[in-house]
């Protein structure tokens, strides 16, 4: 929606008959809520300057990752790959062949759910649940097989330190995880040794971040991909910097021109309360979220937090004496923390109906709330105020990268359930992107746009095969760097082609 709309255009004048008391709580809400241009600009701008920073010696709140991660597939890569996904749900195990034909690939895969008491058990409970999912996987794929070892790419979609491509110091759990011991040391060996133990035919090859697998996977069947982005439950992007832009890099003197993919881990942006236009309800969610301080953008735009940033202003307002919403209802399930996500607020904003028939079914069924038409009328704008600030927000990362590198046009790769699920979440996108970039008119409307964000390929299977492709086929070559024991992958049997990528 553009910045200087105050209304959605397809419910003109569905506020005619919404009280005063109400319509100025829906005035107050957008004037907390819209992000117009100039501020998208100002808060793109400090992005810019906080990407820089992070690569720095010095650093910055935004890890701004190493990945060895070092090159583009060319689409000619080939081989058998394993790929694990350690999600904050679901583990998945995938079997990928990439085959002779320029960016084709047969998948097998196996789903297994991650056990809530996993979650905050111990190290040693987590590894043995991961590699034992990988022996089943295994002896059910390949019954009384005598294996060579088969190279794996494993996704670990959580903050890390990378000195190695086959390494990662995990910085900080995410996604609900919360065991004791982990944070602050390089998560391989234990898992490492949890394969050893079964005598399990896998060397892992790398460790990958699903912004970086999202990237790589969609580069394997589009030349214009230089973005990976995830617009989920967190949000973060991945992209390739050149090495000679990396300050804290210099030391390992690598030649500057050499690609590096940088996982930006960039929901931290703004942990200083700088630039985002935080409300009194996001403010909320950050002294009361588990670690306060941390996540500062994520915390406005992303999945996890949209539910509850909608509940929180509904529960003030029914508290508010100068706005009398829900009166004389018992308003008890809403009263509950996280017991909205971003699915309800989606409902709400897919309501066909032009008296909100499907809200206010809802809301009688989920929360036991009876609404007037009225009420659904302002639950219906404040919805839509929440989906649109964190569509437009999250433009300002992919923007930010652009300016970064003087990209006029890219294609970017996104994945994750605010992208691929929330309503209008691309177009509104693409319009903040419109803006940001003075794109001329005509611009802004989603497909051929110069930075267009398209649906990503699958980066936590397909992308952890290619990066453990691109990582042999750099062993073959001899080109070493961040790999942390290149003759062991020498042994795995599935050599990766060896035509050269073309410029990109």
């Amino acid at each position: 929606m553009p910045s200087g709309s105050r209304r959605p255009p397809s419910r003109k004048g569905s506020m005619a008959d919404v009280p005063k008391d109400l319509l100025d709580q829906i005035n107050r809400l957008e004037d907390l809520f819209i992000v117009p241009t100039e501020k998208l600009k100002e808060i793109t701008t400090h992005f810019v300057k906080e990407l820089e920073k992070g690569l720095s010696v010095q650093g910055g709140s935004i890890p701004m990752n190493a990945t060895w991660c070092m090159a583009f597939p060319d689409g000619y890569e080939t081989g058998t790959y394993l790929a694990l996904d350690m999600g904050g749900t679901n583990l998945r195990v995938c079997e990928i062949t990439l085959l002779e034909e320029k960016g084709e690939f047969d998948i097998i895969q196996s789903k297994y759910r991650m056990p809530e008491e996993l979650k905050t058990g111990t190290a040693d409970e987590l590894w043995n649940y991961v590699a034992d999912c990988l022996q089943q996987f295994i002896e059910y794929h390949h019954p009384n097989e005598d294996m060579g070892p088969m190279p794996l790419g494993f996704t670990f979609s959580y903050p890390a330190t990378q000195e190695y491509i086959d390494h990662g110091i995990l910085q900080r759990w995410t996604k609900g995880f919360d065991i004791d011991g982990v944070e602050g040391k390089d998560v391989v060996p234990p898992f490492e040794a949890a394969i050893a133990e079964r005598n399990l035919p896998i060397k892992l090859t790398a460790l990958v971040n699903d912004t970086t697998g999202t990237m790589i996977a969609s580069a394997y069947t589009d030349t214009e991909m230089k973005i990976g982005c995830i617009f989920g439950t967190g949000c973060n992007a991945a992209y390739m910097e050149n090495c000679g832009s990396i300050p804290k890099l210099a030391h390992l003197n690598l030649d500057p021109d050499l690609p590096m993919a940088i996982n930006c881990e960039y929901g931290a942006f703004d942990n200083e309360h700088v630039v985002l236009p935080r409300t009194p309800y996001d403010i909320i969610i950050d002294k009361e979220s588990p670690r306060p301080g941390q996540q500062a953008f994520e915390k406005m735009i992303a999945g996890l937090y949209l539910g509850e940033i909608f509940r929180l202003v509904l529960v003030d307002l029914h508290q508010n004496p100068d706005c009398k919403i829900f009166e004389g209802q018992d308003i008890k399930a809403l009263n509950k923390a996280y017991s909205l996500d971003a699915g309800f607020l989606s409902a709400i904003e897919e309501d066909p109906f032009e008296n909100l028939s499907e809200t206010h079914d809802i809301f009688s069924k989920q929360l036991g709330i009876t609404c007037s038409r009225p009420e659904l009328e302002l639950i219906r704008r404040l919805a839509e105020l929440i989906g649109t600030r964190a569509a437009r927000l999250s433009s300002c990362g992919v923007a930010a990268i652009c300016k970064k590198k003087n990209w006029e046009t890219c294609h970017v790769g996104a994945d994750g359930s605010v992208f691929n699920k929330y309503p209008h979440f691309k177009l509104r996108g693409a319009q903040a992107l419109k803006e940001i970039l003075d794109w001329p008119a005509g611009k802004g409307k989603g497909r051929g746009d110069p930075v267009e964000i398209l649906p990503a390929e699958d980066g936590s299977g397909v992308g952890a095969a290619l990066i453990a492709a691109l990582t042999l086929k750099r062993a073959v070559a001899g080109q070493v760097a961040g790999i942390r024991n290149p003759e062991a992958l020498l042994n795995c049997p599935m050599k990766p082609s060896t035509k050269e990528a073309g410029d990109r």
